[in-house]
Order: structure tokens, then C-alpha cells, then sequence
């Protein structure tokens, strides 16, 4: 479900900089699901995976036309998890770290 979501604002940030004539290179993703990364990335179809075919067509096009790479992340090396749950400080300045985000000293 967060990576179907994720996929279609990129899709949607990506024809706003095409409108503008900025192309981007594919942006990537990281995701813990396994299960969604092996759905968006290959074609697999049986009676258990039918009701979310349609959420993971649009991502599977998304790979194929370059626009998205999906890399996996374990759940403890998540770096979204700044963003949406209290951390640890030695977890939050980690995950501060990989995202490129620095504080600066305002004095």
C-alpha cells in the first residue's frame, strides 16, 4: 500500500519537473515489504494475489520505464522512520545522517 502511494506522487513529481523541462534520472525507493518488491518487479499471478494485481501495475510500469527503482531495507535500517515514529538518539541521528539532513549552528 506505501509503495503503490509512494509510486504514483513520484509519477506525479516527475510530469510536474517534465513540464517544466527538468527530466530526472529514476528515483529510488526503499522499501522493508519484500513481498511488494518482488510483486512490482516481477510478473506473478495466482488466486492470493489477485485482489492487489491492479495497486502493483502501475508500480511494475513505473520500473520498466525507468522512472523508479525499488531497493529493499530492513525494517531496523528503515530511514522513512525519522520521519514517522520517535527515535532513540542514536537511531535519529543515524537515520539524519543517510537522508543528508544537517542542523546548523544559527550563533
Amino acid at each position: 500500500m506505501a509503495l503503490s502511494d509512494c509510486t504514483r506522487q513520484i509519477r506525479w513529481i516527475r510530469n510536474l519537473f517534465n513540464e517544466l523541462d527538468f527530466p530526472l534520472e529514476p528515483i529510488s525507493v526503499i522499501s522493508d515489504n519484500q513481498g511488494a518488491i518482488f510483486l512490482s518487479s516481477n510478473e506473478a499471478s495466482d488466486k492470493r494475489t489477485k485482489h492487489i494485481d491492479t495497486r502493483y501495475h502501475h508500480i511494475r510500469g513505473a520500473v520498466e520505464d525507468k522512472q523508479i527503482k525499488i531497493y529493499f531495507a530492513p525494517t531496523i535500517d528503515q530511514p522513512a522512520d525519522l520521519l514517522t515514529k520517535n527515535l532513540g538518539r542514536v537511531k535519529f541521528e543515524k537515520f539524519r545522517q543517510a537522508m543528508g539532513l544537517r542542523f546548523h549552528n544559527t550563533k
